[in-house]
């Protein structure tokens, strides 16, 4: 059984123990994270890295926090992404290829080499929701990009200088608003706010004192899950 490894973090060679995540390999090394670690869950993929393993000229993606560093890893973090983003007013937009057209219309430049998809952390169809934007099937882009976690590995790796997980998220945004029919209950819960109905206890809540509210939480109702 192997118990210590050698990795190389932004071409320095370190000695961590076995069985560490990448970012736990590298906070072993020395590295204090104050970006680039987020949730550390596999959700919010702020902590995207590109490595390649010793050997093979393969270069390869992860989210640091859910993968296990290996022997000769040769490892760099992207902090950031710089892909376009778009502003616009959903309620000036309609669900359809149109759409697309006006704010992404890039999106017709994808080639088809399915790379986003090889590239993706959570194992999502990168390449078929881009082919959903493009016939304006913003149900389908939803439904396939839902686990999406906006970590731009897609687009970094992407030859035709893509941003698909932000068409991903309009495509979501649209089929939102104009595919989803309005839960009876968040009716209900968006009257009561108009009314006014928890503004005395929001009050009461802000002008606490921080012990109260800690009883507060610690006391609360949890649901089972």
């Amino acid at each position: 059984m192997q118990h210590w490894i050698n990795i190389s973090i932004m071409g320095k060679k370190y000695r961590v123990p076995a069985g560490l995540t990448i970012m736990q390999a590298m906070e072993f090394a020395g590295y204090r994270f104050i970006r680039s670690c987020g949730c550390r869950a596999g959700f919010c993929g702020a902590c995207t890295t590109v490595y390649r393993i010793e050997g093979d000229y393969r270069l390869k993606t992860a989210l640091a926090c859910q993968t296990r560093a290996e022997n000769g890893m040769y490892l760099v973090q992207i902090p950031f992404t710089p892909a376009q983003r778009a502003n616009y007013d959903i309620n000036q937009l309609r669900p359809g290829i149109e759409a697309f057209l006006k704010v992404y219309p890039e999106i017709l430049k994808c080639l088809g080499c399915n790379t986003c998809t090889k590239a993706c952390p959570q194992d999502i169809d990168v390449m078929e929701y881009i082919a959903c934007g493009k016939r304006g099937d913003v149900e389908k882009m939803a439904e396939i990009s839902f686990d999406c976690i906006q970590c731009g590995l897609c687009s970094i790796r992407c030859p035709a200088e893509l941003a698909q997980y932000n068409y991903a998220q309009l495509g979501r945004r649209l089929f939102g608003k104009y595919g989803m029919p309005i839960p009876e209950h968040l009716k209900k819960r968006l009257d009561e706010l108009k009314q006014g109905k928890y503004e005395s206890d929001l009050k009461k809540l802000m002008t606490a004192p921080l012990e109260e509210l800690r009883k507060i939480y610690t006391s609360r109702d949890i649901e089972k899950e």
